[in-house]
């Protein structure tokens, strides 16, 4: 660890200091200057005021003993039993974590009557299944959920953590990081184990502009959400060998503020999440009107429409339609992009997909470094000529074998 000093006695033209830091992170207060959680420790202050300013290097604190913390548990998101799809990509992410390391795969399942649903689990290689499973615990209600989760991993002791982001799992899982005083990384895109069972943990940051790689050394355990379709559903294993263990907890821990009156079920509506065809518009759109060649397109492959933030932001395409950071992560067997540039934020949101097509008159867009098949040409001339051949019955797109054919 390392602090930046200031000597407030040599401070002499406090408004010339302020202004050589690039991060605004001097400030001038009551008592003189001072940093804020702004600076980055670049330094550029010690180098330009070495008189006021003094980098020193701090005692090291303590880490965690690692060898006390096994395994890699994932969260099991569910409803009434059934349980979400992004659990089952978790778990093939924790086999391949605790296979590097010779740990345990463990799974957390709270709810009411779901002991039988958790047997589910073992049939995807999992060693135990830690059933917490009570009628107060029927409803999703935050304090009872942490209580549970926060003695699953004090019996447990795992060394890493793995939630679903969904609605339910972004909640909860800051709560219990909070609880043990350690770190929580959201929406990671790869995960990878070292050998010392620290996680590797990289998402996109700034934006979407750089990747972080982001460690949590000194703590366990170690949390990581992950969003639905970033990772592969792993294969059943044919003899499950795990256990299914069912916990008990003192029933002042399910107490809470919350009452739940009714649930009211929502009804499922079409979207981009599980489409198998996607066709989606981006900025080489001009028009509002423009958008009826997509939705023809789209109607001709059965295909579901998506779009890039700008047309979103236009109010052109419904928010729920949006691929990228700040929207949908999709993997369908196909997607074509029409007149998308291919900003790291999108391509995040879609790289998984089986079949990539590009259509875009710039030929040094980004999303040709992804698609499988790029068209180099303005998608005004293209699309009118897809959906002729699309109605005729025509393939598309085949020029070679291993070339995918609409």
């Amino acid at each position: 660890m390392a602090a930046i000093l200031i000597n407030q006695e040599l401070v002499k033209d406090p408004v010339q200091i302020i202004k050589v830091c690039p991060f605004g992170a001097v400030e001038q207060t009551g008592d003189g200057l001072q940093l804020t959680a702004a600076c980055k420790m670049c330094r550029i202050c010690v180098k330009k005021y070495p008189e006021v300013f003094t980098y020193v290097e701090t005692e090291k604190q303590p880490g965690v003993d690692k060898t006390k913390w096994n395994g890699v548990a994932v969260y099991v998101d569910h409803l009434d039993g059934k349980i979400h799809p992004v659990t089952f990509e978790l778990l093939g992410k924790a086999r391949q974590l605790a296979e590097k390391v010779g740990h345990k795969v463990y799974c957390l399942m709270i709810g009411e009557d779901i002991t039988a649903a958790a047997k589910e689990l073992l049939s995807y290689g999992i060693d135990e299944v830690l059933v917490y499973d009570n009628p107060e615990l029927k409803h999703f209600r935050i304090e009872p959920y942490t209580n549970v989760f926060e003695d699953f991993v004090g019996r447990i002791k795992p060394a890493v953590c793995l939630v679903g982001g969904t609605a339910q799992g972004r909640s909860l899982a800051p709560r219990v990081a909070a609880r043990f005083r350690t770190g929580l990384t959201a929406d990671c895109t790869v995960l990878d184990m070292q050998a010392n069972t620290d996680l590797d943990q990289i998402r996109p940051a700034f934006g979407g502009n750089i990747m972080a790689h982001i460690h949590t050394p000194k703590h366990r355990p170690q949390f990581a959400t992950v969003r639905y379709k970033i990772f592969d559903c792993p294969e059943k294993v044919a003899e499950p060998q795990g256990k299914v263990t069912v916990c008990e907890l003192d029933s002042s821990k399910y107490e809470s503020g919350i009452k739940v009156l009714e649930i009211l079920a929502k009804e499922r509506e079409s979207g981009i999440d599980d489409a198998e065809v996607i066709v989606v518009a981006g900025r080489g759109v001009k028009k509002e009107e423009d958008m009826r060649l997509i939705e023809e397109l789209a109607d001709c492959l059965n295909a579901e429409i998506a779009a890039t933030r700008t047309l979103i932001e236009c109010g052109w395409v419904d928010a729920r339609r949006q691929i990228g950071l700040s929207g949908r992560t999709v993997k369908p067997k196909l997607i074509i992009t029409c007149g998308v540039s291919g900003a790291i934020q999108f391509i995040a949101g879609m790289s998984g997909a089986e079949h990539i097509i590009a259509i875009n008159q710039d030929s040094a867009a980004p999303i040709f470094e992804v698609a499988h098949l790029g068209i180099v040409e303005d998608l005004y001339e293209v699309i009118p000529t897809l959906i002729e051949a699309v109605k005729k019955g025509e393939s598309i797109f085949r020029t070679r074998p291993d070339e995918v054919a609409v």
